[in-house]
C-alpha cells in the first residue's frame, strides 16, 4: 500500500486543474492508494471536493514526510512565465522530497518556458533526480531530450474522461480569462465578429476562474450588447463539462476549455495568450487566434 501526496496548483478553483486533481485521485484510488493528500490553497474545500486528505500549501512538510511518492502535476507548473516565484515553490515541493528520499513523479506536465538561467538551472536537477516523469506535449519532450532527461508522452488527462459528443446546435460558447495583452481593441473586435456571424445563436460566456474570468466576461457581454447574451458563473468542474458539450462552436483562451471541447466534438476556435494554447491547437489543428490581430 502507498501513501501519494500530489503537488499542483489546487484549490485555487481553477477549472482546469480541479479537473486534474480529479482525474488524478480517481486512477490512484482505482489503484488501491492507501492515502492520498492534495497539497492545496484551500485544504477544507479540496477535501470536501475530492474526497481525500488535504494540507496548506506552506505546511505541507509534515504529510510529506509521511507519504511514500510525490506526484507534481499535471498542468504547467515548472515555468517561469507566470512568474519565477511560483517556479521555485514548486521546485521547493520537489527538492524537499529529495532530501526526505521520497520517490518523485512528474504527472502530465508542460515544462516551460523557463527563461530565467537559475529557474533552468534548478529545474533540471529536479528533474534529474525524478522516478518517472510524463509529459503533455511534445515541444516539452524535446525540451527535456536536449537537457539528456528522458519522459514519457501522454495526453493531458482531461482526456481520459468520459465526455459525452451531444453535437448541440444553436449554442455559441466564448470562453476568456483576464490577461495583459487582452485588450479592449481586442474584445471590441471579438464582439464585432461574434455578433456578425453568430446573430442568430445564443451566447454564453463562460467564467472558468470567477477570480480572474468574470470581470472580462460581464465586460464583453456589455460589449456584445445582445439580448441572447449570458455570463455563465460559479461553475462546478461537472457544470463546465455539462456546458461546454452542449455547445455547437466555442471561442476558448484558456487551455482546458479547449481540450473539453476537443474532447466533446465541439468545433473550437483557441485564442492564443500562452505557449500552452498555441502547443495544444498545433497538435489538434485548431484555427488559432493572436491577440495582437
Amino acid at each position: 500500500m502507498t501513501k501519494y501526496i500530489v503537488s499542483g496548483y489546487i484549490g485555487f478553483d481553477n477549472f482546469g486543474d480541479e479537473a486534474i486533481a480529479k482525474v488524478l485521485t480517481e486512477k490512484l484510488k482505482r489503484e488501491g492508494a492507501e492515502k492520498i493528500t492534495l497539497i492545496s490553497s484551500n485544504p477544507v474545500r479540496t477535501a470536501e471536493l475530492h474526497k481525500v486528505n488535504s494540507c496548506s500549501m506552506l505546511r505541507f512538510f509534515k504529510d510529506l514526510k509521511d507519504a511514500d511518492v510525490l506526484i507534481s502535476g499535471g498542468g504547467s507548473l515548472l515555468q517561469d512565465v507566470t512568474s519565477l516565484k511560483s517556479l521555485i515553490y514548486y521546485l521547493g515541493v520537489i527538492y524537499t522530497a529529495i532530501l526526505l528520499r521520497k520517490r518523485v513523479e512528474i504527472f502530465a506536465q508542460g515544462i516551460g518556458p523557463i527563461n530565467s538561467k537559475t529557474g533552468r538551472f534548478l529545474t533540471q536537477i529536479a528533474l534529474k533526480n525524478a522516478s518517472k516523469i510524463s509529459v503533455r506535449d511534445k515541444k516539452s519532450q524535446e525540451l527535456l531530450k536536449s537537457w539528456n532527461i528522458d519522459s514519457e508522452l501522454v495526453q493531458d488527462p482531461v482526456f481520459s474522461l468520459n465526455l459525452p459528443q451531444k453535437n448541440a446546435k444553436g449554442v455559441v460558447g466564448i470562453q476568456l480569462r483576464s490577461f495583459p495583452a487582452l485588450t479592449d481593441k481586442f474584445l471590441e473586435k471579438l464582439a464585432q465578429d461574434v455578433r456578425e456571424k453568430f446573430f442568430d445563436k445564443k451566447i454564453q460566456i463562460i467564467s472558468l476562474q470567477d477570480s480572474i474570468d468574470l470581470e472580462v466576461c460581464e465586460k464583453f457581454k456589455r460589449m456584445l450588447d445582445l439580448e441572447n447574451a449570458e455570463v455563465l458563473s460559479r461553475l462546478s468542474i461537472n457544470d463546465v463539462f455539462e456546458v461546454i458539450s452542449n455547445l455547437e462552436y466555442l471561442i476558448g483562451m484558456r487551455f482546458h476549455a479547449n481540450v473539453a471541447a476537443i474532447k466533446c466534438g465541439v468545433k473550437t476556435t483557441a485564442i492564443n495568450y500562452d505557449i500552452k494554447v498555441k502547443k495544444l491547437a498545433e497538435e489538434y489543428n485548431l484555427p488559432l487566434i493572436e491577440l495582437n490581430l
